[in-house]
């Protein structure tokens, strides 16, 4: 037995003429809008309001935002503005804590990044590096360490970087 298989199911059907249902309901809703601004209101108010309403009203009916209907693209927006967001960033220079006299000086050293490390965080360091010394902030060790030595161990042997 031998069934046949939907297509065009994302196609909505035309009901109304040349319009869907939605279409036909956006139109039809916009156009009772408009009526009633221009039954009950003056013309100098309701003339604005009728426009408005009546883009909307032909926004919502034919137009496409990124390929999908526009009352998503509202929704979205409406979404966005209404839910809570958060947005968290710590770039605080954290500063070195002080160690006992006995401890080794090494330790508290600027962290300097090895070839077994990586390289993203080595291009990550050294890019840091770099916009702390325009900026101003960075200290001694810093400063007096060649920018290109940073990036060093990103290069190969023929000098071309990974």
């Amino acid at each position: 037995m031998q069934f046949q298989v939907p297509q065009f199911i994302e196609v909505e059907d035309r009901i109304f003429g040349p319009l869907t249902f939605r279409q036909f309901i956006f139109i039809a809703g916009g156009a009772g809008m408009c009526y009633v601004f221009w039954r009950i209101l003056p013309l100098l108010i309701s003339a604005p309001l009728i426009l408005a309403v009546a883009a909307l009203a032909l926004s919502l009916a034919f137009m496409e935002y990124n390929g999908r209907p526009f009352i998503l693209a509202i929704e979205s927006a409406f979404s966005f503005f209404i839910h809570p967001k958060l947005y968290l960033w710590n770039n605080a220079r954290k500063k070195p804590i002080i160690k006992e006299e006995g401890a080794s000086t090494r330790d508290s050293a600027v962290y300097i990044p090895h070839l077994s490390d990586s390289k993203l965080h080595e291009l990550a360091w050294s890019l840091d590096i770099k916009e702390r010394i325009a900026g101003g902030t960075a200290n001694e060790e810093e400063r007096s360490r060649p920018a290109d030595d940073a990036v060093a161990p990103l290069r190969t042997a023929k000098g071309a970087m990974i």
